[in-house]
């Protein structure tokens, strides 16, 4: 559903947002999270996790080639 630097961005957004809470429980470090986002078919969703959890993530052309961005570098 979202291209590989899609995900990282959104990752990096929800990071953000987390750790502006500053709650006691959180870690010192990285946040460990799963964000599950459906789409408008049954087949369209996407997982999306912390980047420091998906070191190599595996890409889709799909959804590659439905990012601007990674359609402006290609």
């Amino acid at each position: 559903m979202f291209s590989t630097n899609q995900k990282r961005q959104i990752a990096d957004q929800v990071q953000a947002l987390l750790r502006a809470t500053n709650h006691s429980e959180l870690p010192i470090g990285e946040i460990e999270f799963t964000l599950h986002v459906k789409g408008n078919q049954f087949w369209s969703w996407a997982d999306i996790q912390n980047n420091g959890a998906v070191p190599n993530p595996v890409t889709t052309p799909w959804n590659e080639s439905q990012d601007p961005e990674t359609v402006k570098q290609g």
